[in-house]
């Protein structure tokens, strides 16, 4: 399982990465990985907002349906649309190609609540 030391977890295994003033987001390489085949993801438009903790999206599994929790408050500007003609980049590529959407941050102080890689390795090998 691979926790890249350079991204920031939640509890509901989506990451998230700082780029200049946005916030890319994405699911772990451990939450794929339970979902098993992703075969749908349904992402907001560029514009919706989203709020922190707050439901953005889902995705479809051969296994699931999980929703996708915001990990930092604010406005969508990119979603990255080729996953809804290939989903299975999800399961590929987690932490690259397979990012879901790019949030401007209402707050960037809210991605001090999030965990570090560290931390987020001794909860994922709690919840197993």
């Amino acid at each position: 399982m691979e926790i890249p030391d350079e991204l920031l977890y939640t509890r509901d295994h989506e990451w998230a990465r700082r780029k200049g003033v946005h916030v890319v987001v994405g699911i772990t390489d451990f939450a794929q990985d339970q979902l098993g085949d992703v075969v749908f993801v349904e992402l907001p438009a560029v514009g919706d907002p989203v709020k922190k903790g707050e439901s953005f999206g889902v995705v479809e599994s051969t296994k699931a349906v999980s929703e996708l929790f915001a990990p930092v408050s604010g406005k969508v500007v990119e979603v990255n649309d080729p996953l809804a003609d290939a989903p299975e980049t999800i399961n590929e590529d987690p932490y690259e190609e397979g990012w879901l959407i790019v949030v401007e941050p209402a707050d960037p102080g809210e991605l001090d609540g999030l965990m570090d890689a560290k931390a987020y390795k001794t909860f994922v090998e709690e919840q197993d």
